[in-house]
């Protein structure tokens, strides 16, 4: 039988990079939800600016 040691089940670290991945996420989502209003604000000048006939595609 194997025997256990205290410190074997305080220890252990196995799932710590999981836990910290899944925290990194959840802070991004959040981050995306607070500024969801200026992200799309951003998006949306870049791709007026990008696609508007007389600036980007006409200087080609």
């Amino acid at each position: 039988m194997k025997r256990l040691n205290k410190h074997s089940l305080t220890t252990s670290a196995r799932g710590m990079g999981t836990v910290e991945v899944v925290i990194i996420i959840a802070i991004l989502v959040a981050l995306a939800l607070a500024f969801r209003n200026a992200l799309t604000g951003y998006a949306s000048s870049v791709m007026d600016y990008v696609f508007d006939e007389g600036k980007v595609v006409g200087q080609i």
